[in-house]
């Protein structure tokens, strides 16, 4: 049987239907928590505050990069390039599904803003897919050597007894690693100066107040 063609409307249809699951719903993973083997070590109270906080941050970012990437695969002019943006939504869900369970663990939750998250990574998404495939795939090149950044530096900053969700973000790292890698390989574009520093002021602010809210 051949494979549906979907309309603009089952596009957007669908869209809505993956924002209300990934900011409402509890997203489940294809792969195993790489957590899950490690000892569930009893933190301190400081200790677990300040893991639940650098996870909530994590947290919002796989729900940025699920509106991010299903954002610039609306406007994709290349059905491969959709594709792969698609591909790579589909593994972020189980990083989404992986923070949220360690959250769970470690008696926290998620950012209450994660709607207003998703809404603003979703409208940056279509507006780099707009200026055409290679942009939009250096966009994804940016985004996810900044994330790779910065889950260097949670796990600089992770309690060190914190081995379930340092296990979580080495995973996360590597497939961010991958797909950086993949969107290069793909044709993407180097973004102009301004864009990686606006990007990088964007997701400081987003840190500073998802550690809290």
């Amino acid at each position: 049987m051949a494979a549906r063609t979907l309309s603009p409307l089952d596009r957007l249809l669908a869209d809505a239907q993956n924002a209300l699951e990934t900011v409402f719903g509890a997203p489940r993973a294809e792969r195993p928590n790489p957590g899950a083997g490690a000892a569930d070590v009893v933190l301190d109270e400081a200790e677990r505050r300040h893991a639940a906080g650098l996870m909530r941050i994590n947290h919002v970012g796989e729900v940025c990069a699920q509106a991010l990437y299903l954002g610039q695969a609306a406007v994709a002019r290349d059905p491969a390039t959709r594709d792969d943006l698609l591909r790579a939504a589909a593994e972020e869900t189980d990083h989404l599904a992986w923070c949220a369970q360690r959250l769970t663990e470690l008696d926290s939750r998620p950012s209450l803003l994660n709607p207003l998250w998703y809404a603003g990574s979703y409208a940056i998404g279509v507006l780099a897919g707009l200026r055409g495939d290679g942009w939009n795939l250096g966009f994804v090149v940016e985004t996810e050597r900044q994330v790779e950044a910065h889950l260097d530096e949670h796990l600089q900053r992770l309690p060190e007894a914190d081995a379930r969700s340092r296990a979580i973000l080495e995973v996360m790292k590597a497939d961010e690693a991958r797909h950086a890698a993949h969107a290069e390989a793909a044709g993407a574009r180097a973004l102009p100066p301004p864009v990686p520093t606006l990007m990088a002021m964007a997701s400081n602010l987003m840190k500073a107040i998802a550690y809290r809210v």
